[in-house]
C-alpha cells in the first residue's frame, strides 16, 4: 500500500495556497537544498527530490485536483473513474463519495482490489471488470526523474546509463538539450497492473552552464578582456569556446562594449544539424601596475592629447 506524502507540508504551505505561493515556496526551498550547494549531503539530496515531487503535483492543476480528492492514490484516479467511479460516489455503496482531508484516507482498499485482482474481483459486483471473470488491465504509473548533465555532455549526442526505480536504462542525451527540458521515454515507467501497458518516464534535464557564458537557446554570450594596447592598436586575443580555443582579430581602435559574433561557435541546435553562435562583448583590460617605461609612455600620450 502506498505511503501518504503530504505535499503541502513538504513545501511548507497550506492547502489554500495559490499558484504564486506554490512557486515562491518551491523556489525558496529548491535554492536551499540544491545538490550543487550541498555536495555530498544525502539528506539535502533527498529533500530536494521531495520538493521537486511536491511541486510537480501541486503546480499542475489537474494533478493537484486529483491529489486533493484521492490522497496517496491520486495517480490511479483516471483508472478508478474509468472503471465506473465517475459520478458514482462511494464505490462500495452508500450515497456519499469520499472526500480527501489531507490525511491520506482513503481509496486504497478499492484500488488494491481493482489492480491486484484480490478480494473477490469487481468491487461493484460480478466476476471482473471486463465481464466473464476477466480482470481489466490499466496503464502503469508514469514516473518523473531529474537528470543532471555536464555542459560538455550536450555538445553532441551522448549515451549514458541511469537508474530509475531500481531499473537501469541506457539513454541518449540529445545534443543541445536545454536546462529544464523534458524528455519522454515511452514504456519506461511503472509496470501496468494485471499485465497492462507500462507507464512512461519523464526525464527533466538539469544543465549547468559555466559562469563564463550566458545562454539563450543555442546562442552563447561571453565577455572577453582585451589588453588596452590591443584595443587601441589592434591585434589578436585567444578565446575559449565550447568547441575549443580560437584566436580572434581585434580591429584597431575597438571600443569597449563592441560585440563580435563567432558564427556556429555556440551550442548545437536541438534536433538540427547546425549550431548557434557565440557572441563576444569586448572589455578593455586596464593595467593594475605600471613600469617606469610604461608610465613614461602614458605621460607622453597624455601630453600629446593635451597639445
Amino acid at each position: 500500500m502506498a505511503t501518504f506524502i503530504d505535499y503541502y507540508k513538504t513545501l511548507g504551505i497550506t492547502k489554500e495556497a495559490d499558484e504564486k505561493a506554490i512557486k515562491k515556496a518551491f523556489r525558496k526551498l529548491a535554492r536551499k537544498h540544491h545538490p550543487d550547494l550541498n555536495e555530498g549531503d544525502a539528506a539535502a539530496e533527498q529533500k530536494f527530490k521531495a520538493i521537486n515531487e511536491a511541486n510537480a503535483v501541486l503546480s499542475d492543476k489537474d494533478k493537484r485536483k486529483k491529489y486533493d480528492k484521492y490522497g496517496k492514490d491520486w495517480e490511479h484516479a483516471d483508472a478508478y473513474e474509468a472503471a465506473g467511479g465517475r459520478g458514482r460516489g462511494n464505490p462500495f455503496g452508500g450515497g456519499q463519495g469520499y472526500t480527501y482531508s489531507g490525511g491520506g484516507g482513503d481509496y486504497s482498499d478499492f484500488f488494491s482490489q481493482m489492480f491486484d485482482g484480490q478480494g473477490g474481483g469487481n468491487p461493484f459486483g460480478g466476476g471482473g471488470f471486463g465481464g466473464g471473470g476477466r480482470r481489466r488491465t490499466f496503464k502503469g504509473q508514469d514516473l518523473e526523474a531529474n537528470l543532471r548533465v555536464n555542459f560538455t555532455d550536450i555538445l553532441e549526442d551522448t549515451k549514458q546509463v541511469i537508474t530509475v526505480g531500481g531499473k537501469q536504462l541506457r539513454i541518449t542525451i540529445p545534443a543541445g538539450v536545454e536546462d529544464g527540458q523534458k524528455l519522454r521515454l515511452r514504456g519506461q515507467g511503472g509496470a501496468g497492473p494485471n499485465g497492462g501497458q507500462a507507464g512512461d518516464l519523464y526525464l527533466t534535464f538539469q544543465v549547468a552552464t559555466p559562469a563564463e557564458y550566458r545562454r539563450e537557446g543555442a546562442d552563447l554570450y561571453k565577455t572577453v578582456d582585451v589588453p588596452l594596447t590591443t584595443m587601441v592598436l589592434g591585434g589578436k586575443v585567444e578565446v575559449t569556446t565550447p568547441s575549443g580555443t580560437v584566436n580572434i582579430p581585434i580591429a584597431e581602435l575597438s571600443q569597449p562594449g563592441k560585440r563580435m559574433r563567432l558564427k556556429g561557435k555556440g551550442l548545437p541546435i536541438y534536433k538540427k544539424e547546425e549550431s548557434g553562435h557565440l557572441y563576444l562583448d569586448l572589455q578593455a583590460q586596464l593595467p593594475t601596475t605600471l613600469t617606469d617605461e610604461e608610465r613614461a609612455a602614458f605621460e607622453q600620450l597624455k601630453e600629446l592629447e593635451q597639445s
